[in-house]
C-alpha cells in the first residue's frame, strides 16, 4: 500500500474519493469501489464524507491504514457495510446498528410514508405501536416528524431493544417511545390508532438465500415454515388492541403479499384492506384501515 495521502479528484471524478493506489488493492473487487472507499475513509478518519473529499492532502496514519485494510477484508467476506461503520440512513436519519438488529432497508421507508400521511389525515391520532422494533428505525423515525405521539415499541431482542434506545436517545425522541422486550404486543390493554410492524416474514426455506444471513440475526428474519407465522400470530391478536379510526401496516415479503393480505381479511372482514407496492413494483405493504 501506498503512503496513504489523499489526492484530490478531477471534477468528472466525485465518486472517487482516492487516488487507486491509496486504496488496499482489494477495494476494487468490491462493488461500487469509489463510494464504498468514501464512507470507510470517513469512518476511519471520523470525519464527514464532504470533508474527505475536501481534504485530498489528509495523509492516512500507521494505525488508520491497518484499520481501513482491516475493514476491506470484513467487507470482501461479505459483512455488510453499515455494520462496519456501525451506522446506517433510513429516511434522512441516521441509525445506529449492529449484529443485533436489522439494517433499515429503504424499502421500509414506504411504510413510514404511508403512516406519515394517514397521521397527517387524523391529527387527532396520537397512539403508535412498532411491533418488531428492531434498530427503532420506524418508531424513532415517526417520534422525530410528529412530537406529540405516544409510540410504544416491543421487540423479543434484549439487544435490540439496547440498540432501539440508544438511537432514540441520540435522536431526542427518547421520552416519546416506551421500549417493552414483548413477543408482538405489549403488557395490557391500551389500544393504539396506528399499529406498525416490520415483522420477520422469511420462509426458513429462503433463508439461505438472504445473502447477510451470515451476519444479521435470524432472529430478525425467520418467518416460520411458510413465512407467516408472526403476522398469523399478529393479526390473530391484534383486533381488540386497535382504536377507531385506526391503521394497520405490515411489511411482506415480496411472494407473499397476497397470502398476508388474506390473513388480514380474516382477522378484520370488515374493514379496508389493500396491498401497496414498492418502487420496484413488487408486494411489499399490507395498508388495514379501520373507518
Amino acid at each position: 500500500m501506498s503512503c496513504g495521502k489523499l489526492r484530490k479528484p478531477n471534477a468528472w471524478q466525485i465518486s472517487k474519493p482516492m487516488n487507486e493506489d491509496s486504496l488496499p488493492s482489494a477495494i476494487n473487487r468490491i462493488e461500487q469501489p469509489y463510494q464504498v472507499a468514501l464512507i470507510l475513509l470517513s469512518h476511519v478518519l471520523q470525519k464527514p464524507k464532504t470533508w474527505v473529499l475536501a481534504h485530498p492532502e489528509t495523509h492516512l496514519t500507521s494505525d488508520q491504514k491497518a484499520h481501513l485494510e482491516r475493514l476491506v477484508r470484513r467487507l470482501q467476506a461479505g459483512e455488510p457495510l453499515p455494520y462496519l461503520t456501525g451506522k446506517q440512513s433510513f429516511f434522512g436519519l441516521d441509525f445506529a446498528v449492529s449484529p443485533a438488529v436489522l439494517i433499515p432497508r429503504p424499502e421500509t421507508e414506504l411504510l413510514v410514508e404511508e403512516a406519515l400521511s394517514w397521521l397527517n389525515a387524523h391529527p387527532e391520532a396520537k397512539s403508535v405501536l412498532d411491533v418488531g422494533t428492531g434498530s427503532g428505525c420506524i418508531a424513532v423515525t415517526l417520534a422525530t416528524r410528529k412530537p406529540w405521539l405516544t409510540i410504544a415499541a416491543t421487540d423479543l431482542s434484549p439487544e435490540a431493544l439496547e440498540i432501539a434506545k440508544q438511537n432514540a436517545e441520540t435522536l431526542q425522541v427518547k421520552d416519546q417511545i416506551a421500549f417493552e422486550q414483548a413477543n408482538l404486543l405489549p403488557s395490557g390493554d391500551q389500544t393504539f390508532s396506528l399499529v406498525c410492524a416490520n415483522l420477520p416474514y422469511i420462509p426458513t426455506k429462503k433463508l439461505e438465500e438472504v445473502n447477510t444471513l451470515a451476519f444479521e440475526p435470524t432472529l430478525a428474519l425467520d418467518g416460520g415454515a411458510d413465512g407467516l407465522s408472526l403476522i398469523r400470530r399478529l393479526f390473530e391478536q391484534l383486533p381488540p388492541r386497535l382504536s377507531s379510526p385506526g391503521l394497520v401496516l405490515l411489511e411482506t415479503e415480496a411472494t407473499l403479499g397476497a397470502e398476508t393480505l388474506t390473513l388480514a381479511k380474516k382477522a378484520f372482514p370488515q374493514e379496508d384492506v389493500s396491498l401497496l407496492q414498492d418502487l420496484a413494483g413488487l408486494d411489499r405493504l399490507v395498508r388495514l384501515e379501520v373507518l
